[in-house]
Protein backbone atom coordinates (compact mmCIF):
# COMPACT_ATOMS: atom_id res chain seq x y z
CA UNK A 1 0.00 0.00 0.00
CA UNK A 2 1.29 3.43 -0.90
CA UNK A 3 -0.41 6.80 -1.19
CA UNK A 4 0.88 10.33 -1.47
CA UNK A 5 -2.20 11.92 0.10
CA UNK A 6 -1.63 14.14 3.10
CA UNK A 7 -3.89 13.28 6.03
CA UNK A 8 -6.40 15.83 7.26
CA UNK A 9 -6.12 17.27 10.76
CA UNK A 10 -9.27 18.97 12.01
CA UNK A 11 -11.02 20.19 15.13
CA UNK A 12 -14.31 18.59 16.13
CA UNK A 13 -15.62 20.85 18.85
CA UNK A 14 -12.81 20.89 21.42
CA UNK A 15 -11.35 17.60 20.16
CA UNK A 16 -8.70 17.00 17.51
CA UNK A 17 -8.68 14.24 14.89
CA UNK A 18 -6.44 13.14 12.05
CA UNK A 19 -7.78 11.04 9.18
CA UNK A 20 -6.84 9.97 5.69
CA UNK A 21 -6.15 7.13 3.29
CA UNK A 22 -2.47 6.87 4.27
CA UNK A 23 -3.32 4.74 7.30
CA UNK A 24 -6.94 4.23 6.19
CA UNK A 25 -8.17 5.33 9.58
CA UNK A 26 -9.41 8.07 11.87
CA UNK A 27 -7.17 8.97 14.80
CA UNK A 28 -8.67 10.86 17.75
CA UNK A 29 -5.49 12.55 18.94
CA UNK A 30 -6.83 14.86 21.67
CA UNK A 31 -10.05 14.13 23.54
CA UNK A 32 -11.64 16.41 26.13
CA UNK A 33 -13.91 15.28 28.96
CA UNK A 34 -17.06 16.92 27.57
CA UNK A 35 -20.10 14.89 26.47
CA UNK A 36 -18.91 12.52 23.72
CA UNK A 37 -22.22 11.61 22.01
CA UNK A 38 -21.78 14.16 19.26
CA UNK A 39 -18.13 13.23 18.71
CA UNK A 40 -18.85 9.49 18.51
CA UNK A 41 -21.62 10.17 16.01
CA UNK A 42 -19.27 12.30 13.91
CA UNK A 43 -16.52 9.67 13.96
CA UNK A 44 -18.93 6.94 12.88
CA UNK A 45 -20.35 9.06 10.07
CA UNK A 46 -16.90 10.10 8.85
CA UNK A 47 -15.74 6.49 8.91
CA UNK A 48 -18.75 5.38 6.88
CA UNK A 49 -18.61 8.27 4.41
CA UNK A 50 -14.88 7.82 3.73
CA UNK A 51 -14.95 4.01 3.95
CA UNK A 52 -12.17 3.97 6.55
CA UNK A 53 -11.42 0.61 8.15
CA UNK A 54 -10.32 1.66 11.65
CA UNK A 55 -10.77 4.34 14.29
CA UNK A 56 -8.13 4.67 17.01
CA UNK A 57 -9.00 6.94 19.93
CA UNK A 58 -6.73 8.28 22.68
CA UNK A 59 -9.16 8.98 25.55
CA UNK A 60 -9.16 9.60 29.32
CA UNK A 61 -9.98 6.49 31.36
CA UNK A 62 -13.09 8.23 32.72
CA UNK A 63 -14.58 8.18 29.20
CA UNK A 64 -13.71 4.55 28.48
CA UNK A 65 -17.24 3.24 29.09
CA UNK A 66 -18.80 5.57 26.52
CA UNK A 67 -16.39 4.33 23.85
CA UNK A 68 -16.85 0.65 24.79
CA UNK A 69 -20.62 1.07 24.41
CA UNK A 70 -19.98 2.41 20.90
CA UNK A 71 -18.01 -0.68 19.88
CA UNK A 72 -14.43 0.24 20.86
CA UNK A 73 -12.06 -2.05 22.74
CA UNK A 74 -8.89 -1.21 24.65
CA UNK A 75 -5.67 -1.95 22.78
CA UNK A 76 -3.19 -0.15 25.04
CA UNK A 77 -2.89 2.27 27.93
CA UNK A 78 -0.55 4.95 29.25
CA UNK A 79 -0.78 5.62 33.01
CA UNK A 80 -0.34 9.19 34.31
CA UNK A 81 -0.93 10.53 30.80
CA UNK A 82 -3.14 13.42 31.89
CA UNK A 83 -1.04 15.66 34.17
CA UNK A 84 0.25 12.64 36.05
CA UNK A 85 -3.26 11.94 37.39
CA UNK A 86 -5.31 9.92 34.89
CA UNK A 87 -4.60 6.99 32.59
CA UNK A 88 -5.00 7.31 28.83
CA UNK A 89 -6.78 4.43 27.10
CA UNK A 90 -6.07 3.77 23.44
CA UNK A 91 -9.32 2.39 22.08
CA UNK A 92 -9.69 0.72 18.69
CA UNK A 93 -12.82 0.30 16.60
CA UNK A 94 -12.69 -1.78 13.42
CA UNK A 95 -15.09 -0.72 10.69
CA UNK A 96 -14.20 -3.47 8.21
CA UNK A 97 -13.64 -7.12 9.27
CA UNK A 98 -10.43 -7.57 7.25
CA UNK A 99 -8.71 -4.74 9.16
CA UNK A 100 -9.18 -6.68 12.40
CA UNK A 101 -7.30 -9.76 11.18
CA UNK A 102 -3.79 -9.69 12.64
CA UNK A 103 -1.34 -11.93 10.80
CA UNK A 104 1.73 -11.14 12.88
CA UNK A 105 0.50 -11.61 16.48
CA UNK A 106 3.05 -14.33 17.23
CA UNK A 107 5.89 -12.22 15.83
CA UNK A 108 4.78 -9.20 17.90
CA UNK A 109 4.74 -11.39 21.02
CA UNK A 110 8.18 -12.76 20.14
CA UNK A 111 9.66 -9.26 19.83
CA UNK A 112 8.20 -8.10 23.18
CA UNK A 113 9.37 -11.23 25.00
CA UNK A 114 12.85 -10.94 23.48
CA UNK A 115 13.45 -7.27 24.31
CA UNK A 116 11.87 -7.57 27.77
CA UNK A 117 14.06 -10.55 28.66
CA UNK A 118 17.18 -8.68 27.59
CA UNK A 119 16.28 -5.27 29.02
CA UNK A 120 18.41 -5.83 32.13
CA UNK A 121 21.49 -6.60 30.07
CA UNK A 122 23.30 -3.28 29.90
CA UNK A 123 25.14 -3.18 26.61
CA UNK A 124 24.83 0.54 26.05
CA UNK A 125 28.14 2.12 25.18
CA UNK A 126 28.97 5.81 25.72
CA UNK A 127 28.47 7.99 22.67
CA UNK A 128 31.61 7.76 20.54
CA UNK A 129 33.68 10.94 20.29
CA UNK A 130 33.08 11.27 16.54
CA UNK A 131 29.34 11.81 17.11
CA UNK A 132 27.59 14.88 18.51
CA UNK A 133 23.96 15.12 19.63
CA UNK A 134 22.17 18.45 19.90
CA UNK A 135 18.79 20.11 19.57
CA UNK A 136 17.90 21.11 16.01
CA UNK A 137 16.54 24.46 14.80
CA UNK A 138 14.68 25.84 11.81
CA UNK A 139 18.02 26.15 10.03
CA UNK A 140 18.19 22.34 10.03
CA UNK A 141 14.70 21.75 8.58
CA UNK A 142 15.83 21.07 5.00
CA UNK A 143 18.42 18.54 6.16
CA UNK A 144 15.92 16.86 8.52
CA UNK A 145 13.39 16.46 5.69
CA UNK A 146 16.10 15.05 3.40
CA UNK A 147 17.13 12.48 6.02
CA UNK A 148 13.53 11.38 6.59
CA UNK A 149 13.05 10.92 2.84
CA UNK A 150 16.11 8.65 2.74
CA UNK A 151 14.92 6.52 5.65
CA UNK A 152 11.14 6.25 5.10
CA UNK A 153 9.31 5.44 1.89
CA UNK A 154 6.19 7.05 3.39
CA UNK A 155 5.07 8.38 6.77
CA UNK A 156 1.75 9.26 8.50
CA UNK A 157 2.76 12.91 9.00
CA UNK A 158 4.32 15.28 6.41
CA UNK A 159 7.84 15.12 7.86
CA UNK A 160 9.32 15.27 4.34
CA UNK A 161 8.25 18.94 4.12
CA UNK A 162 10.59 21.56 5.67
CA UNK A 163 7.71 24.02 6.14
CA UNK A 164 5.83 21.46 8.24
CA UNK A 165 8.92 20.86 10.36
CA UNK A 166 9.40 24.61 10.90
CA UNK A 167 5.75 25.05 11.88
CA UNK A 168 5.90 22.23 14.43
CA UNK A 169 9.14 23.60 15.91
CA UNK A 170 7.32 26.87 16.57
CA UNK A 171 4.41 25.01 18.14
CA UNK A 172 5.02 21.94 20.30
CA UNK A 173 7.81 19.74 18.91
CA UNK A 174 11.52 19.72 19.73
CA UNK A 175 13.77 17.96 17.20
CA UNK A 176 17.13 16.44 18.05
CA UNK A 177 19.90 15.22 15.78
CA UNK A 178 23.10 13.21 15.78
CA UNK A 179 25.96 14.53 13.65
CA UNK A 180 29.06 12.96 12.15
CA UNK A 181 31.60 15.37 10.66
CA UNK A 182 28.87 18.07 10.60
CA UNK A 183 26.52 15.77 8.63
CA UNK A 184 23.09 15.04 10.13
CA UNK A 185 22.90 11.24 10.39
CA UNK A 186 20.01 10.61 12.82
CA UNK A 187 16.90 12.46 14.00
CA UNK A 188 14.21 12.15 16.66
CA UNK A 189 11.61 14.43 18.18
CA UNK A 190 9.70 15.16 21.39
CA UNK A 191 6.07 16.03 20.71
CA UNK A 192 4.95 17.88 23.82
CA UNK A 193 1.45 18.09 25.27
CA UNK A 194 1.92 21.18 27.41
CA UNK A 195 -1.59 21.05 28.89
CA UNK A 196 -1.29 17.47 30.14
CA UNK A 197 2.49 17.34 30.77
CA UNK A 198 3.18 14.31 28.60
CA UNK A 199 5.53 14.00 25.65
CA UNK A 200 5.79 11.50 22.80
CA UNK A 201 9.29 10.33 21.93
CA UNK A 202 8.90 9.85 18.20
CA UNK A 203 10.10 10.15 14.59
CA UNK A 204 13.36 8.24 15.13
CA UNK A 205 15.38 7.83 11.93
CA UNK A 206 19.01 6.76 11.49
CA UNK A 207 20.79 6.61 8.14
CA UNK A 208 21.44 2.93 7.30
CA UNK A 209 25.21 3.34 7.11
CA UNK A 210 25.30 4.65 10.72
CA UNK A 211 23.14 1.99 12.38
CA UNK A 212 24.76 -0.10 15.08
CA UNK A 213 26.08 2.87 17.07
CA UNK A 214 23.06 3.02 19.42
CA UNK A 215 22.24 6.52 18.18
CA UNK A 216 18.50 6.09 18.84
CA UNK A 217 19.27 5.29 22.48
CA UNK A 218 21.51 8.35 22.85
CA UNK A 219 18.91 10.58 21.16
CA UNK A 220 16.27 9.22 23.54
CA UNK A 221 18.51 9.92 26.54
CA UNK A 222 19.05 13.51 25.38
CA UNK A 223 15.32 14.06 24.86
CA UNK A 224 14.49 12.59 28.26
CA UNK A 225 16.87 14.99 30.01
CA UNK A 226 15.16 17.93 28.26
CA UNK A 227 11.67 16.70 29.20
CA UNK A 228 12.65 16.12 32.85
CA UNK A 229 14.05 19.64 32.97
CA UNK A 230 10.78 20.99 31.52
CA UNK A 231 8.65 19.25 34.18
CA UNK A 232 6.85 16.58 32.13
CA UNK A 233 5.12 13.78 34.04
CA UNK A 234 5.15 10.91 31.54
CA UNK A 235 6.98 10.03 28.33
CA UNK A 236 5.73 7.54 25.78
CA UNK A 237 6.36 6.21 22.31
CA UNK A 238 4.52 4.36 19.56
CA UNK A 239 7.08 1.95 18.07
CA UNK A 240 6.85 -0.32 15.04
CA UNK A 241 5.98 -3.72 16.50
CA UNK A 242 8.38 -5.65 14.25
CA UNK A 243 11.43 -3.56 15.17
CA UNK A 244 13.72 -5.33 17.62
CA UNK A 245 15.94 -2.23 17.66
CA UNK A 246 13.37 0.39 18.66
CA UNK A 247 11.42 -1.84 21.04
CA UNK A 248 14.72 -2.88 22.60
CA UNK A 249 15.77 0.76 22.92
CA UNK A 250 12.71 1.57 25.03
CA UNK A 251 12.91 -1.62 27.07
CA UNK A 252 16.57 -0.90 27.94
CA UNK A 253 15.61 2.68 28.85
CA UNK A 254 13.19 1.40 31.53
CA UNK A 255 10.00 2.07 29.60
CA UNK A 256 7.01 -0.20 30.27
CA UNK A 257 5.10 -2.02 27.56
CA UNK A 258 1.56 -0.63 27.35
CA UNK A 259 -0.04 -2.76 24.62
CA UNK A 260 -0.25 -3.08 20.84
CA UNK A 261 -2.28 -1.04 18.35
CA UNK A 262 -3.02 -3.68 15.73
CA UNK A 263 -2.93 -2.89 12.00
CA UNK A 264 -2.71 0.75 12.94
CA UNK A 265 -0.20 2.93 11.08
CA UNK A 266 1.08 3.15 7.53
CA UNK A 267 4.87 3.50 7.42
CA UNK A 268 7.11 2.78 4.44
CA UNK A 269 4.30 1.59 2.22
CA UNK A 270 2.28 -0.79 4.41
CA UNK A 271 0.03 -0.72 7.47
CA UNK A 272 1.82 -2.01 10.57
CA UNK A 273 0.94 -2.80 14.18
CA UNK A 274 2.49 -0.46 16.74
CA UNK A 275 3.63 -1.02 20.33
CA UNK A 276 3.11 1.47 23.14
CA UNK A 277 5.95 2.12 25.60
CA UNK A 278 5.76 4.58 28.51
CA UNK A 279 7.83 5.91 31.41
CA UNK A 280 6.40 7.75 34.42
CA UNK A 281 8.69 10.50 35.68
CA UNK A 282 6.92 11.56 38.89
Amino acid sequence: MKTKETDTIEKVGDDLIQHGKNSDRIYLMHCTKSDKKQLLHYLNKLGKDQNYSKIIAKVPESLETAFIKDGYCEEAQIPSFYSGEETCKLMGKYLLPERQKVKDKQQIKKVIEHVSARSHINRIKPLADEFEIKRLTEADALEIAFLYKKVFESYPFPIFEPNYLNDTMKDNIKYFGAFFEKQLIAVSSSEMDLDNLNSEMTDFAVLPEFRGHQLAYHLLTKMESEMVKDGFQVLYSIARSASYGMNGCFAKSNYHFGGTLFNNTQISGSIESMNIWYKELK
